[in-house]
């Protein structure tokens, strides 16, 4: 990971975090409070793990994960299922797969310019999420 990632970052930009929210058909009510949070992104490295905080004053996840290495992810407090997951490297993009109850899930990060961008996916929702260095 480029040490341009490491940091801690926060939200300036949201798109369609609901409808990817309904993808993974997390109920109304917890819809309308994720709706209204600023989240936060911490990303560590350590040695060769990484580290991927998402803080909020609701609820905080964390994902620690190798590169290329496939690692079993429970997704709690978020819609709370149970996945594969594997993250690589796809040029300066830092790409998520999933696999699990829910069809073409994953994430992926990269920098451009000085904001963080992470794209969410699930069964066809995207979510585009613009971060800036705190």
């Amino acid at each position: 990971m480029p040490d341009s990632f490491c940091g801690t970052w926060e939200i300036v930009s949201n798109i369609n975090f609901e409808g990817y929210m309904v993808a993974l058909g997390i109920n109304p009510y917890l819809r309308e409070i994720a709706l209204r949070l600023r989240l936060r992104k911490v990303i560590e490295q350590q040695e060769d793990r990484f580290i991927i905080k998402t803080c909020s004053t609701f609820c905080n996840y964390t994902i620690t994960f190798r590169v290329d290495q496939e690692f079993q992810e429970f997704t709690e407090g978020l819609d709370n299922r149970h996945v594969k997951s594997v993250v690589s490297w796809r040029g300066n993009k830092l790409v998520c797969e999933q696999v699990g109850e829910k069809k073409g899930r994953g994430w992926t990060h990269w920098i451009e310019e000085d904001r963080l961008h992470l794209e969410l996916y699930c069964d066809g929702e995207v979510c585009k999420q613009v971060f800036k260095r705190k």
